[in-house]
C-alpha cells in the first residue's frame, strides 16, 4: 500500500465500536389461498345424492326427462332446497349444449318467446320464495308440486282451454315459479305444448331451447341472490361427472324396451323420489341413510 492510498473507513460510534444497522426483515410471505375450495367428504348424504343423480342421469337418457323432477326432492331432504337448486344448475348445463345447440335452429321462437318471457320475469320470484323461504315448508312444497307435475304427465291430460300470447306468458310464468324454486320448468309447458298441433320434432326444439334459456336464466339469478355458495357448488362439480355417467348409461341402454316402458319407469321413479323427500317421511328417509352408512 502506498501511502497516498487509504483503507476503507468505516463509521463508529462514540465508544469504538461498528455500529450495528438494522438488517431488513425477511417478507413475511402467507400462505396462498386455494383456488377451489375443498371437495365434500364421502359421506352418507353425498352417497345418497350422487346414487340419485346417477339415476336420474339414466332416466333422462332412457326418456329425455326427470332430472329435476328426481334429483330436486332427495336434494332438498338432504342438503336443503337452497343447496338442490345450485346443484341441479350445475350439473345440468352443460350435458345439454350438444343437443340443444342444433335445436336453436328450428325451433319456433314465436311460440318460444312468450313462455321465454313469462318465465324470465317469474323466476327471481321463484328465487326470492327458495332463499327466504322456510326449507320444512319448502320441501313440502316441491314434492307436492312434483307429484302433482307427475300425476298430470301419467294421466295424459291435455289442456283444451284457449292459447295465444296471453296463456303462454301465463304458463311461462308457473313455469318460472316452479324454476326459481326446485328447477322444475317442464311439467307445465310440456302440458301446454302437448295440446297444440306443433310436430314432435318442433315441440321437442322449443323445449330444449326454452330449457337453454331457462337455465342461463337460473345461473344469473341465483349469482344475483347470492345462492352460490362454495359447498353448493363443489356438490354440483362432484355430481357433474356422476350425471354424466348416468347419461352415457341411459343412452347405451335406450332401445332395449319401448319408449313406454322407459316413461313408466322414469315416473315411477318420480313418484318415489318424491314421496321418500317428504318431511313426513323423514324417519324412513333417515332409516335409508342409516342402512347406507352401514353397509
Amino acid at each position: 500500500m502506498n501511502k497516498y492510498e487509504t483503507k476503507p473507513c468505516r463509521p463508529i460510534d462514540r465508544a469504538g465500536a461498528e455500529p450495528s444497522f438494522p438488517q431488513p426483515s425477511r417478507p413475511a410471505y402467507r400462505e396462498a389461498p386455494a383456488l377451489l375450495p375443498p371437495l365434500p367428504e364421502l359421506e352418507t348424504a353425498l352417497i345418497l345424492l350422487l346414487a340419485t343423480v346417477f339415476v336420474a342421469g339414466v332416466a333422462r337418457g332412457l326418456s329425455g326427462f326427470g332430472t329435476g323432477m328426481i334429483v330436486a326432492p332427495v336434494a332438498a331432504a338432504l342438503y336443503g332446497p337452497r343447496v338442490a337448486l345450485v346443484v341441479i344448475v350445475i350439473m345440468d348445463s352443460l350435458p345439454v349444449l350438444p343437443i340443444t345447440l342444433p335445436a336453436l335452429k328450428i325451433a319456433r321462437w314465436k311460440e318460444v318467446l312468450p313462455v321465454a318471457l313469462g318465465l324470465a320475469l317469474f323466476l327471481p320470484a321463484g328465487v326470492y320464495v327458495l332463499k327466504h323461504g322456510d326449507p320444512v315448508a319448502l320441501r313440502w312444497f316441491i314434492s307436492l308440486a312434483i307429484l302433482a307435475c307427475a300425476a298430470a304427465l301419467w294421466s295424459g291430460w291435455r289442456y283444451r282451454g284457449p292459447r295465444g300470447a296471453p296463456v303462454s306468458f301465463a304458463v311461462g310464468g308457473v313455469a318460472g315459479l316452479l324454476s326459481g324454486i326446485a328447477s322444475i320448468p317442464g311439467p307445465p309447458v310440456i302440458i301446454y305444448w302437448l295440446a297444440s298441433n306443433l310436430p314432435a320434432a318442433i315441440m321437442r326444439a322449443n323445449l330444449l331451447t326454452l330449457f337453454f334459456v331457462g337455465e342461463g336464466l337460473s345461473i344469473v339469478n341465483l349469482w344475483a341472490a347470492g345462492l352460490f355458495e362454495a359447498d353448493a357448488v363443489m356438490l354440483g362439480v362432484v355430481a357433474s361427472p356422476v350425471y354424466f355417467a348416468g347419461l352415457a348409461t341411459g343412452s347405451r341402454l335406450y332401445g332395449l324396451a319401448s319408449d313406454t316402458v322407459y316413461r313408466r319407469v322414469t315416473f315411477l321413479l318420480i313418484v318415489a323420489a318424491a314421496i321418500l323427500a317428504l318431511p313426513a317421511m323423514q324417519p324412513l328417509f333417515a332409516a335409508i341413510a342409516g342402512a347406507v352408512e352401514g353397509a
